[in-house]
């Protein structure tokens, strides 16, 4: 990833998140990028509720993960969030899930979310000036 302001979630693999094999199911990783976008939004001082409330939605184009090893019930993760590219209608964030701390740990997954923004309506809408400076000042390192 590059450098950047990065933000920090800290996860607790629940029981519920596992399959059979007590091996983090697939489809939890997204829902745990939903959380690290959430906190890097705060931390910008633009949480998604103020975005909403100003009129405009963050919605999902794509998604990608790339799982490398199994994460496991009652594992303590470490789940990075960075801001990868912002443009003025649309924005991709980048993530990284560690068993443990970056620095020393595992290497669980990676993955991307790309986002356009949207109105009220559904229709594709230019960001407000100051959420595209704080999200393209996010990026840079």
């Amino acid at each position: 990833m590059t450098a950047g302001l990065e933000s920090r979630s800290t996860l607790r693999v629940r029981y519920a998140e596992t399959d059979a094999m007590g091996v983090v199911h697939h489809a939890t990783y997204p829902v745990w990028f939903e959380v690290g976008r959430s906190d890097l939004m705060r931390d910008l001082g633009l949480p998604y509720a103020e975005v909403e409330a100003r009129g405009y939605y963050l919605m999902l184009s794509g998604l990608n993960v790339e799982y490398r090893r199994a994460a496991r019930y009652d594992d303590l993760l470490t789940l990075v969030t960075r801001v990868a590219s912002v443009r003025s209608r649309t924005l991709t964030f980048r993530y990284e899930v560690w068993r443990g701390l970056p620095e020393g740990g595992d290497l669980l997954a990676t993955g991307e979310t790309r986002h356009i923004a949207t109105d009220r309506s559904y229709r594709p809408a230019r960001l407000p000036e100051d959420v595209l400076r704080a999200l393209q000042g996010a990026g840079q390192g």
